[in-house]
């Protein structure tokens, strides 16, 4: 009796655990969608199409789509059995075609193992109707909140919570107990709190408010005034209260974001301005000639760099001077063609070097110690080389295709940092080390020192000034030219690019000190930076300015232009600073200089 008893209770045990085992085995994204079309009812469809929500099997999409362009049919057994299949051979002139089991995606075959042909006029069709593509829909679209690229789930996220649709957070939610990437975290969080803004339960809105305070979302601004807005009508404190801390810490964040943002934007555009103004550092600083030219140099390397694109490519056929000249293409893909930009830094260092030297040869060493002949001479040869780019190019800008290692960019704290900034940053600082090691530690280093310094002793020790002339000319060129990569990674390429940054360049090599590398590396960025800070802010001082007797609204005005404005206050400060410092910030001092 006692035996019996035990083996009823193990029996039992068993079956229990068996029940449990089945349970727990979880129906796949197939075995659904299965059950959805053998469903006797819409209920019952709709019933498994919504247990699909958030999963990430591939099969989802495209059997749903199938699905709804009447692409599934029923397939009958003679013995009675019903078994969903997908057509997935092309029909022939007979109207027949081969299938695939929903079940597996394998095809439907005989006892023999060889593919079923079915007429496909013959088969039942599974039915769908407005209530059931709305519920794929919703399917498909929450479809990538398990896709396996984090950036991929908080773009579906960020899209679907700006609907706030309270039907999404059962998903929402379901996805976020088990996310472990702390952006998608994040991005589920802000979602659900902008769908339960319109639960309209207090205790649901006032946590909703409370949890968007917390993360200071940028995203939900305009939802949170519009709910204040809501509850002020209403005349809720608590609620309207929560709504005005949560909008004073997104306003908060979005001071700091903007600070940090307008400090990298400054370090950037402090980094091409330096690696331009290295080049008239060196032929103005030391070689006491004034370029106006140097601008065209940075065209040079921007158009070098469009022209090795094209050759990576599929090649180009430029309107050189009337003609149609061809440039070969090496029609490379993938990493191959990606490394264009890798091959284009040296080349418009060459490109925009030799022209230098062509320059030098052919204009400047007939010019030494006579700035304004000079002057006058470069800037009518700024003006030929621009109407050359145009002749050679046309005249619309041409743009530079961004590889892929520099289209992207890190996002800290809501702060962008475009990886071609972080890069035109990290090698203008290997341009400045590089800079000083070949001026200090190289012979070519003290031939251009001893040649700038005092060029008649320099002649009487065997020194070939003209020969070290030249090069130190091609140098500063070729550093224009690597500014000209820089800026077709930025914005596009034109005849006139240089012009926008050629008296940045020569107000960076003034503040800083003429011949001064130190000097000129400081105020780059310093210049840089107040630009950038005062675009930023100056249309947030303008309505201020209104006081001001005689000028307030004209200033107004004049700082709707901030990026103008901007500038027109840079060049006064540096003015006034020239009146300070005439000398710069770090004058080189030597008898020469001085005479």
């Amino acid at each position: 009796m006692m035996n019996n008893l035990t083996r009823w209770v193990r029996l039992a045990l068993r079956l229990t655990l068996l029940h449990g085992s089945i349970a727990l085995a979880a129906e796949t994204p197939r075995q659904l969608i299965v059950r959805a079309t053998l469903a006797a009812d819409a209920a019952t469809q709709r019933a498994a199409l919504a247990e699909l929500m958030g999963q990430a099997d591939t099969a989802i999409a495209p059997l749903l789509e199938a699905w709804r362009t009447d692409a599934l049919f029923i397939f009958t057994t003679p013995e009675g059995i019903k078994i969903p299949v997908l057509i997935s051979g092309e029909k022939t002139a007979a109207g027949t075609a081969t299938a695939s089991r929903l079940t597996d995606g394998l095809p439907l075959t005989d006892a023999q193992g060889n593919p079923l042909v079915l007429t496909v006029a013959d088969l039942a069709p599974v039915e769908h109707n407005a209530s059931l593509r709305r519920a794929m829909k919703a399917v498909l679209d929450l479809a990538d909140l398990a896709a396996t690229e984090p950036e991929k789930r908080i773009k579906a996220i960020s899209t679907i919570g700006l609907t706030q649709d309270v039907e999404k957070l059962p998903a929402f939610r379901a996805r976020l107990k088990i996310e472990t990437d702390g952006a998608v975290n994040r991005a589920l969080r802000e979602a659900i709190a902008l769908a339960q803004l319109k639960n309209p339960l207090p205790a649901a809105q006032l946590a909703a408010l409370n949890e968007l305070q917390a993360l200071r979302s940028l995203a939900s601004t305009d939802f949170l005034k519009r709910a204040l807005k809501e509850f002020e009508e209403a005349k809720d404190p608590t609620l309207a209260a929560a709504a005005r801390a949560a909008l004073a810490a997104v306003d908060e964040h979005r001071a700091s974001v903007d600070f940090f943002g307008t400090l990298f934007r400054g370090l950037s555009l402090g980094s091409i301005l330096l690696v331009a103004a290295l080049g008239l550092a060196i032929t103005f600083g030391l070689m006491r000639v004034i370029n106006m030219a140097h601008g065209e140099m940075i065209a040079v390397g921007a158009y070098t760099t469009y022209l090795v694109q094209a050759m990576f490519g599929s090649g180009l056929t430029i309107p050189c001077f009337g003609f149609s000249l061809p440039i070969f293409g090496l029609n490379l893909t993938g990493p191959a063609y990606q490394a264009y930009f890798i091959a284009a830094l040296p080349c418009s260092f060459l490109a925009a070097a030799l022209v230098g030297i062509a320059l030098e040869r052919s204009v400047i060493r007939f010019l030494y110690r006579r700035p304004l002949e000079s002057l006058l001479a470069t800037w009518g040869v700024s003006l030929v080389m621009q109407q050359g780019l145009r002749l050679m190019f046309g005249a619309n800008n041409v743009q530079v295709a961004s590889p892929t290692y520099l289209s992207g960019n890190w996002l800290i704290n809501d702060v962008i940092l475009g990886w071609n900034r972080v890069f035109v940053i990290g090698f203008a600082i290997v341009i400045v080390f590089g800079m000083g090691l070949v001026l200090t530690k190289t012979s070519l280093g003290l031939l251009i020192r001893a040649s700038m310094q005092n060029p008649t002793m320099a002649a009487c020790m065997g020194v070939r000034t003209p020969r070290v002339n030249m090069l130190t000319f091609g140098l500063g060129s070729g550093l224009a030219g690597l500014a000209g990569a820089f800026l077709s990674q930025i914005g596009n390429v034109g005849p006139s690019l240089g012009q926008g940054y050629i008296i940045d360049s020569f107000m960076v090599v003034v503040v800083g000190g003429v011949g001064s590398i130190g000097g000129t590396i400081l105020s780059a960025f310093g210049i840089g930076g107040i630009d950038q800070v005062l675009q930023q802010y100056l249309p947030y001082v303008a309505p201020g300015l209104n006081w001001v007797p005689g000028i307030g609204g004209f200033l107004q005005n004049l700082a709707q232009d901030a990026a103008v404005f901007g500038k027109i206050l840079v060049l006064a400060g540096i003015i006034l600073f020239l009146q300070w410092k005439p000398a710069g910030l770090f004058p080189t001092r030597s008898r020469s200089l001085e005479d």
